[in-house]
């Protein structure tokens, strides 16, 4: 079985040639991100996580999360590893240096996470929901509610989670009926089950601190009448320490088809007279402060897409080297390796250059997100934001779709061996799968992007990202020779496709949003596909001024060569998806009475 190795060549390529790291450390509160300290961060991060969290993959997963009398009991080697995680200061890397953190930039904390999720997806699923806990609280709790909570979990000392699923309320979440009952000391008492709850227990830290969706006496229905409570495992005393253990317990864990390691549990509150928690925010706007949260979440699922895809092609690799089977389609009679036949260097490039294009784009979102909130001129802040905003479903979406269809690639590189567990390369596949559903599954990311970011705005945004993916195209272009000559035509068929799709969502939504609806996640896979070329096409363009410059670094090549492959295999798709999307309607709706 092969042991992670963080691709540090081409994380420190993304970050300094296409997401442009100099310009995100000379923004103010960021002057530290410096290149040499950055190098050494991800040097550190590939340490840690291939000699401490990639161990645990396997074992983990094997062992899996157990629960006994209302507890969670993490798989061994869990628990130290995570005192190593927080002492180290991974968790605070990014985190507000008010609090005990680091105040990294997020393209570079994306980069450190990526590794966590390559070489342990279980583990990170951790860390995942407390960073997403400390933005809510960051933006919407109080002085005291801060003061009491985010110094430790910044540090990482306690976790947080995200209490939102109900049985009767899955993504639908005007159908919510947990209660919270006003106290007259402003607490609250929270009565309710929740499902789905990533790491709502564990052994692994002192506290968990829960942010829960629940609603008031006085709320109104539906989403209107949403609230969000702060609720500790343990209560906190005015000192800090801890105090008497709340009444919100997990009553059980799910058995799952992967990430075994990390616990999915169902929550109960008030089995003993409420858990007590504390609003945050103002009441009723539960719905608002928890999409941060979820926003924060969706781009953290989309790296799993793209972390995945780089583990399950680094095993692949290494098992086609090694694997001798089969004899050379010519130039050979004596057995050769499998890394030597057409269709598995074909499956190979495929996640090879998805793992490319999709890190480029979520570090390019990520450095977008960085000067949303840094830059000094608020015309560039928003402007970054619209482009963040049109993206995250992107990101998430696109990403995990991918991440299901290269571990699949996997597998199937591994031949029969692969449907053996001990090869290792079926828990990528497994563990990939439940990326597509969290924080929104495939369809509400599509009908996202269409309705509220596309639509709403009458694509003022997209257009202007597909100004800028011409402008690429056409620099692409202007090279000489074949190889840019074929990635140049496959972008700006791409575009000519986005385009188009794009037209026809905006034209097409009012009057008939069912049919636009039916379309919504081709055209998902067709931003991503075509947002994965831009990219591609960014990073063959760089690496063609290196060569010019005298670079000698096979790498350059190696990226060029890449990018064409993605541009005749994967872009060769996005005239046809094109078409789905404008076709949609006629096509799904038409016969549904009859078929349904």
């Amino acid at each position: 079985m092969s042991s992670y190795v963080a691709p540090l060549k081409d994380m420190m390529f993304v970050l300094t040639e296409l997401a442009g790291l100099d310009k995100v450390a000379a923004l103010p509160g960021y002057e530290e991100a410096s290149l040499d300290v950055v190098e050494a961060i991800l040097d550190e991060s590939a340490k840690f996580t291939g000699g401490v969290l990639d161990p645990l993959n396997w074992s983990g997963d094997q062992e899996g999360a157990k629960w006994a009398d209302k507890a969670v009991i993490m798989p061994k080697g869990f628990k130290e590893a995570y005192a190593q995680f927080v002492d180290n200061g991974w968790n605070a890397l990014g985190g507000n240096p008010e609090f005990g953190g680091q105040g990294l930039p997020k393209v570079v904390s994306a980069a450190v996470q990526e590794m966590w999720k390559s070489a342990n997806m279980s583990f990170s699923l951790c860390p995942l929901l407390t960073l997403g806990a400390i933005e809510a609280l960051e933006l919407a709790g109080s002085d005291e509610q801060k003061a009491m909570y985010l110094p430790n979990m910044v540090s990482g000392k306690w976790t947080g989670t995200m209490n939102i699923t109900e049985p009767q309320a899955g993504s639908d979440l005007a159908a919510i009926r947990s209660r919270a009952v006003p106290q007259g000391d402003g607490s609250y008492r929270i009565f309710g089950q929740k499902i789905f709850i990533t790491y709502g227990d564990h052994d692994m830290a002192e506290n968990t601190i829960h942010l829960v969706l629940a609603r008031t006496p006085a709320g109104p229905e539906g989403v209107k009448g949403i609230s969000l409570f702060v609720v500790p495992k343990f209560l906190v005393n005015a000192d800090g320490t801890l105090g008497d253990r709340n009444d919100v317990y997990c009553v059980s864990i799910e058995h799952k088809l992967g990430i075994h390691a990390s616990p999915t549990c169902v929550m109960v509150h008030g089995d003993n007279g409420g858990s007590i928690g504390t609003l945050v925010g103002k009441e009723n706007e539960g719905l608002k402060y928890m999409f941060v949260m979820m926003n924060a979440a969706r781009f953290a699922v989309g790296l799993e897409g793209l972390a995945v895809t780089e583990r399950a092609y680094q095993h692949a690799v290494a098992y086609a080297r090694d694997r001798v089977q089969g004899r050379a389609i010519e130039g050979s009679s004596a057995p050769v390796a499998i890394i030597r036949h057409p269709d598995i260097r074909r499956m190979l490039m495929l996640m090879r250059s998805h793992v490319e294009a999709m890190r480029a784009l979520a570090y390019a979102v990520a450095a977008a997100h960085d000067a949303s909130h840094r830059h000094p001129d608020e015309a560039q802040r928003a402007q970054n934001q619209a482009f963040v905003d049109l993206m995250i479903p992107v990101v998430k979406g696109w990403s995990t779709e991918t991440g299901n269809a290269m571990s699949y690639l996997g597998v199937q590189v591994h031949g029969g061996m692969g449907f053996v567990e001990e090869t290792g390369a079926a828990q990528y596949m497994r563990d990939a799968r439940i990326t597509t559903i969290y924080e929104g599954t495939t369809g509400i990311q599509a009908n996202d992007l269409m309705g509220r970011k596309i639509a709403r705005e009458g694509g003022a945004t997209a257009k202007a990202v597909i100004a800028m993916m011409r402008a690429t195209q056409q620099e692409a272009a202007a090279q000489s020779g074949p190889v840019f000559a074929a990635i140049a035509s496959a972008l700006g068929r791409g575009i000519d496709a986005v385009s188009e799709a794009t037209d026809y969502i905006v034209a097409s939504y009012g009057r008939d949003v069912r049919a636009v609806a039916a379309g919504a996640v081709p055209f998902l896979h067709l931003m991503g596909n075509v947002s994965g070329g831009w990219m591609m096409a960014r990073a063959a363009l760089v690496a063609q001024g290196k060569i010019v410059g005298g670079e000698g670094d096979p790498f350059y090549p190696a990226k060029i060569a890449t990018a064409r492959f993605y541009a005749e295999h994967v872009m060769a798709a996005a005239p046809g998806l094109a078409r789905v999307v404008v076709e949609a309607g006629s096509s799904a709706l038409a016969l549904d009475e009859a078929m349904f």
